[in-house]
């Protein structure tokens, strides 16, 4: 608890607010910039080498994302269709019980995760979510594991707990590459009182079903959500074109701008009816798979690299 203690104080003595680390020294962030090289979707046929002689549109280029054939090349419509049933890898006994084996496996790897944390906190619940606990399962799921935890327990800072949860299990995830049937595992953390928005949720610790998924259910717009992702993409595209004139303060607040908007449109349709099938929620999913939001953060980063440079 003594590192625990030493985060708390440190934190309620500078409440200034914190910079942003410094771009591409994670992991992470190096493999984003070594992907833009190989596949910038905004680069010229020729390549535009020198971008303050022009726009970098004047030759044809190909989009990310954005036109159809890529679209059925990178994001296969049918992998958001209903399945007939629940992934029998992991259910048993029609899906009304998960695997005894992968209960196991993933209470284990829930409290080895917590083992691994300086801080005296109790699990109230291990939960199973997302597609895998839902009839929208595919080749692009995650084993969505929750851990349920009361921040309140911990302190009454409920904000820097969730913070501090936060950084861990995206550490833990960074990592860590544990998969269970091909399927890599996702830790989460969230308190006790936390409404998660899913149809499809299991109590691993109780050993059923808190919301069982309905097939019903499963309704998907695909084409609305094609439109709001295509909406994303070009707005992407239009800040890649801020950058490259050097606009770069202008770049940063658009990028703001647009990544609220994403956020914002997302917890729409995760607030409306069709929860985790609603198009908002589905556009999102499509601006994941073909690297639209992986290609927002590196312009994030761009930006801030070519206004901190000095030529």
């Amino acid at each position: 608890m003594d590192k625990w203690f030493k985060i708390l104080n440190e934190s309620r003595r500078d409440q200034r607010p914190r910079p942003e680390p410094t771009p591409f020294k994670s992991k992470a962030q190096k493999a984003y910039k070594k992907q833009r090289r190989k596949n910038d979707m905004y680069s010229t046929v020729s390549g535009h080498k020198n971008l303050s002689s022009g726009a970098p549109y004047n030759n044809k280029t190909q989009r990310a994302g954005t036109d159809r054939l890529r679209f059925e090349e990178e994001v296969d419509p049918a992998t958001f269709e209903k399945q007939p049933t629940l992934d029998q890898k992991f259910w048993k006994e029609d899906g009304q019980r998960l695997c005894a084996k992968v209960a196991r496996r993933l209470t284990r790897i829930a409290y080895d995760f917590m083992d691994g944390l300086d801080v005296d906190a109790q699990i109230e619940d291990i939960r199973f979510t997302g597609s895998l606990a839902n009839y929208n399962w595919s080749k692009y799921s995650d084993v969505d594991l929750h851990i349920v935890v009361d921040f309140a327990k911990i302190d009454e800072d409920i904000d820097l707990v969730k913070s501090f949860f936060d950084s861990a299990r995206m550490r833990w995830n960074d990592i860590h590459d544990i998969k269970i049937y091909g399927y890599e595992v996702e830790i989460y953390v969230e308190n006790i009182g936390d409404v998660h928005k899913s149809s499809g949720i299991y109590s691993i610790m109780n050993d059923q079903w808190i919301i069982e998924p309905d097939p019903s259910s499963v309704d998907i717009d695909i084409a609305l959500a094609r439109k709001k992702s295509d909406d994303i993409a070009t707005q992407v595209n239009l800040i890649k074109y801020i950058i490259d004139k050097e606009k770069y303060d202008s770049a940063l607040r658009a990028i703001e701008r647009l990544k609220e908007k994403i956020r914002r449109t997302r917890r729409a349709g995760l607030d409306s009816p069709k929860q985790e099938f609603s198009p908002e929620n589905i556009a999102f999913k499509i601006l994941r798979r073909e690297e639209i939001l992986q290609k927002l953060n590196d312009m994030k980063y761009d930006a801030y690299d070519r206004m901190m440079s000095i030529k």
